[in-house]
């Protein structure tokens, strides 16, 4: 365990939307936001995203584990090459696979490798001790998103909403003094947000993403598939849980019938129902949804989602912060975190028995 006290830490996130990879400084001492620092985004080529695609649903070891291993290192080593100041580095890796039910999951990329490479210590794999104690090891921004409550000085509950390619909300009540505390947090995955969009324009299309939700803004859609889908078994448990980015795949086939602009449509609308149906797990109502992730800049999606919400939708650069790069500096928090030997992850958020910290040290 290092020595508590204020630290630079350059957190990194490359998510399951397969854009890229962000990186972001962050200054803490574990417990609350001291500064924020400059922050960066390296794309991935449509060649990289391809790598990656074919190892998703893999696990260590299977064939294409290893070249999308690689394409993760070499674009966060090239990232993170940009930055100076940093004392520590967070990184998180590519999630691949995660079946928590089966106590696992993998994030591609080796923090040792790039330990060496930046000459850096890194913090990652900071999900695998909170799955082995029987949590779900994800959602595992919801502590950081307790810090940024406390920094935007809210004193009412309210949520936080990550549209990645999976989303992930985090309940708050900011009156508490520290996120473990019981009552401070909920969080869980509520359901499919960009992947599946993502995956019919690609395949479709080929193209990355439906910019801007166009294509969806002119299709129509099947609110029948979308009660549906709410229907679901997943929908009904008890949070905290969590999700894979392929979970509901053998759904979404259902959408193979529609035009291009209908499915696109009615996937944007199942994201945003599926955020809604997710509220009325909240222990207290909220007046404000924050968004962060690719998804706030989806206009149709966030349309979708003030029409299907009771509460204020809004980008959550409305209270000062930046949610392109929200996740990186979660990332950077957690990290200082565990090198300070504090939880990262507890009973409301993940699901784990007890409040958790997880991640290994890698130093150079």
């Amino acid at each position: 365990m290092a020595k508590q006290g204020a630290v630079w830490v350059l957190g990194t996130m490359s998510g399951t939307s397969l854009d890229g990879v962000d990186a972001a400084l962050l200054r803490t001492d574990g417990h609350a936001i001291l500064e924020f620092g400059p922050d960066a985004y390296r794309p991935y080529s449509a060649a990289e995203q391809s790598v990656i695609r074919a190892a998703f649903g893999q696990w260590p070891g299977d064939p294409a584990v290893a070249a999308a291993a690689e394409v993760v290192e070499t674009a966060h080593a090239e990232l993170l090459a940009r930055f100076s100041g940093a004392e520590m580095i967070g990184f998180h890796g590519q999630t691949l696979a995660h079946d928590p039910v089966q106590g696992r999951t993998h994030q591609a990329g080796n923090g040792g490798l790039l330990a060496q490479a930046m000459n850096l210590p890194v913090v990652w794999d900071f999900r695998s001790n909170d799955v082995a104690m029987g949590g779900q090891g994800a959602p595992l921004a919801p502590f950081f998103h307790f810090a940024c409550a406390k920094w935007i000085k809210a004193t009412e509950p309210l949520a936080i909403l990550n549209l990645g390619g999976v989303g992930n909300v985090t309940w708050i009540d900011p009156s508490l003094p520290s996120p473990e505390i019981p009552g401070a947090l909920l969080a869980f995955d509520t359901g499919p947000a960009n992947a599946p969009v993502n995956d019919l324009m690609q395949i479709r299309l080929g193209l990355s993403h439906d910019e801007g939700g166009a294509l969806a803004a002119t299709g129509r859609v099947d609110e029948g598939l979308v009660k549906a889908f709410l229907t679901q078994a997943y929908f009904h448990k008890i949070p905290p849980k969590s999700l894979d980015r392929n979970d509901f795949q053998p759904f979404f086939k259902k959408t193979h019938r529609l035009s291009n602009a209908d499915a696109a449509a009615t996937l944007t609308a199942i994201a945003a129902a599926s955020v809604a149906k997710a509220a009325e797990h909240f222990p207290k109502p909220i007046t404000r949804l924050l968004v962060a992730g690719g998804g706030r800049h989806n206009a149709t999606l966030m349309a979708e989602l003030s029409r299907r919400m009771a509460c204020r939708v809004e980008p959550i650069e409305t209270a000062g912060l930046n949610g392109d790069m929200l996740e990186a500096q979660a990332f950077a928090y957690l990290a200082a975190r565990v090198a300070y030997g504090l939880p990262t992850s507890c009973s409301s958020t993940t699901g784990v028995s007890a409040a958790v910290g997880g991640g290994q040290i890698s130093r150079p």
